[in-house]
């Protein structure tokens, strides 16, 4: 362990060299151009270059220098920072070009299998920051899967599960990989009925996602569902909560009419999604919320089907 850490820090340490001559270059040349420009730091400890507080853009031999780190350490102290790091950089669009181009993207990735949860959310949030690139999501697609099962079986309303779950929704947001996803939709939901609001909020961007595809409304009302589900549509739901469960039943509605399907009204078994909508007991709640106090709510319920 004593060796990890020493390559570590050597390692670390070569990023910190670099870093120094291109702060003197950008301080040098700001000088010139009358101090306009990207403001770098002049030289600061290794410490602070991977400890998350480094807030200026790195560029990118400091960038391959924090993903040699990351790819050769195994040691958890060591690998939070660079991922902390690089996961702030990745906010900026260019870098999330250059991290890509630098093969970072599966270097990253590989943490997520981390048992350390810190770990495996700094992972998670550098690839959440990164998948805002279109391009960048044909790579991530790889760890679909794997971010599906851990939003499942991870700590409830934990952080890294918060982590998976946005990134989960930057990958939904186009229609290019939300397939991957169709056998966890009834994993979904059940993280959906049992966590708490802000966890809510997260899957049910998700499911709005998913449900503006027309590809998609099969797997979402065939989807098991507990009929506790159908408590989210009371009047005295948190609004940021109700306005997307109606926007997700006013978006599969959508996606029937377009296919026709709202006429030949198809029927799923007892315990789907389907079931759930178009059965009596929602339409109630529906007519009750007609009623709502909050114009916004009212609103979203006048674009439902007549109940």
């Amino acid at each position: 362990m004593g060796d990890a850490r020493a390559v570590g820090w050597v390692a670390t340490g070569l990023v910190l060299g670099a870093g120094a001559c291109y702060c003197i270059y950008k301080l040098t040349r700001g000088q010139r151009q009358g101090g306009r420009g990207l403001r770098l730091r002049p030289s600061r400890s290794t410490e602070d270059l991977t400890n998350g507080s480094y807030d200026d853009v790195l560029n990118i031999d400091q960038l391959q220098k924090l993903l040699y780190l990351l790819e050769s350490i195994d040691d958890a102290v060591i690998t939070e920072r660079p991922l902390v790091t690089l996961g702030n950089n990745a906010a900026f669009s260019a870098n999330q070009v250059i991290i890509c181009e630098l093969c970072g993207i599966p270097i990253i990735g590989s943490k997520i299998n981390n048992p350390n949860h810190s770990i495996k959310e700094k992972a998670l949030n550098a690839l959440n920051n990164l998948s805002v690139n279109v391009d960048n999501q044909v790579k991530i697609k790889a760890y679909i899967s794997q971010v599906c099962k851990d939003v499942r079986s991870g700590p409830l309303d934990s952080a890294v599960q918060l982590a998976g779950l946005r990134l989960l929704t930057n990958m939904t947001v186009t229609n290019d990989h939300q397939h991957m996803l169709s056998k966890y939709i009834t994993d979904l939901f059940h993280v959906l009925l049992t966590g708490n609001g802000s966890t809510k909020v997260q899957v049910l961007k998700r499911l709005m996602n998913l449900s503006e595809n027309p590809a998609m409304a099969d797997g979402l009302l065939g989807a098991q569902v507990d009929s506790s589900f159908l408590s989210l549509y009371d009047s005295h739901v948190a609004k940021e909560i109700l306005l997307r469960v109606l926007t997700l039943s006013q978006n599969i509605n959508n996606c029937l009419e377009k296919e026709g399907c709202l006429a030949i009204q198809p029927s799923f078994p007892k315990g789907f999604l389907f079931f759930l909508l178009y059965g009596e007991e929602c339409a109630q709640k529906m007519r009750a919320l007609a009623e709502h106090h909050d114009a916004d709510v009212k609103e979203k319920v006048t674009v439902l089907p007549k109940f």
